[in-house]
């Protein structure tokens, strides 16, 4: 981390800004995150994306092992600028590399055996997983899942839309995460690590910005041979 350069690109923000994204860094984190699984309608995906910025999750896992998609950026309406977008062609490599981060696997599924949503333990450090709109989530996160959750329903409907239910699952999980005693804040590195990656998102021409910036730099380091 160039934290010299960080504080030159901080110039570049109205005092305002740089107030904001030190407020939303403060919320942020990584004590959950979420997957989706081979989401067909583009819109759900750009809507989970926009979901977990507004609840401050950082991370989005995209399993597209049937399906290839772009976010829709209209629906996102700018969430992925904020929020870490991690594509995966293969589940198993997904739920690998969550297990081995030390993420439970959590299945979101309407099943009997499922844990209501208002008795989970938000103490954990949990993936919640969310399936395909018409068949939910494959037998492999099925079988490779660390505990079930679902949303209670009283009604004759059986299943909620894909947005729908991570807002919400995300709100009522991040709220007793944040009344809880959890260590859920990014660490001060991942602070300045995110908010390096916004500045050069949201600044314009930021690439150019700074390659003027090292040029003028190294310029500054050559002796004065007079």
């Amino acid at each position: 981390m160039d934290s010299a350069l960080l504080k030159y690109l901080q110039g570049y923000l109205t005092e305002r800004r740089k107030n904001l994204f030190q407020k939303v860094l403060s919320e942020r984190t990584r004590h959950f995150t979420v997957v989706t699984e081979d989401v067909y309608q583009l819109h759900n995906t750009s809507a989970v994306m926009r979901t977990c910025d507004v609840f401050g999750i950082q991370d989005l896992h995209v399993v597209e092992e049937k399906v290839s998609k772009r976010i829709d950026k209209e629906i996102a309406m700018g969430a992925q600028k904020w929020v870490d977008f991690k594509r995966y062609s293969s589940i198993k490599d997904c739920i690998s590399t969550l297990k081995n981060s030390g993420y439970q696997i959590i299945a979101t599924t309407p099943h009997d055996n499922s844990t209501m949503l208002h008795e989970f333990d938000a103490s954990k450090k949990s993936a919640f997983f969310f399936g395909k709109e018409s068949d939910g989530l494959s037998d492999v996160v099925m079988n490779s899942a660390d505990g079930f959750l679902k949303i209670p329903m009283y009604g004759f409907t059986e299943s909620l839309n894909i947005s729908v239910s991570a807002a919400i699952i995300l709100q009522s999980v991040v709220s007793k995460m944040k009344q809880s005693d959890v260590a859920w804040q990014l660490s001060e590195t991942e602070k300045l690590e995110i908010e390096m990656q916004w500045l050069k998102k949201t600044i314009k021409a930021s690439d150019e910005i700074i390659e003027r910036y090292y040029l003028e730099n190294s310029k500054s380091q050559i002796p004065n041979s007079k």
